[in-house]
């Protein structure tokens, strides 16, 4: 008894072309240039999460550093006070402070001010 393997190749085929739904003409409709697109998309996302986590550390770093600023601090004066007098804040909270918590960060630049010397 031979073994038929349409099911199975039929299944694989819809697989890739419902990822590949969207795209523009051929890579959408044809197997094989959609197979090929979705390999190069799926290499592009890896990158792209990667790239994520900097580009947030970027917006945190300028809006700590902006917020710094109005304080009469750069960012790694600031940063340099905060570790000197032993507060380990990470960059995602001390941003979230400098947009939303006006007076808290305020506090901390004070205490940063005051530990710089150290």
């Amino acid at each position: 008894m031979r073994i038929k393997r349409g099911v199975n190749s039929n299944k694989k085929r819809k697989k890739i072309l419902k990822a590949a739904k969207g795209y523009w003409g051929s890579r959408s409709k044809l197997y094989r240039v959609a197979k090929g697109t979705l390999i190069h998309a799926g290499g592009q996302a890896y990158v792209g999460r990667k790239n994520k986590k900097r580009d947030y550390r970027r917006l945190w770093i300028v809006r700590i550093n902006a917020a710094a600023r109005l304080n009469g601090l750069s960012y790694s004066k600031f940063m340099c006070g905060l570790k000197s007098a032993n507060i380990e804040l990470n960059r995602k909270v001390l941003a979230e402070l400098a947009v939303n918590d006006t007076v808290a960060f305020n506090n901390l630049a004070d205490i940063a001010k005051k530990n710089i010397a150290k």
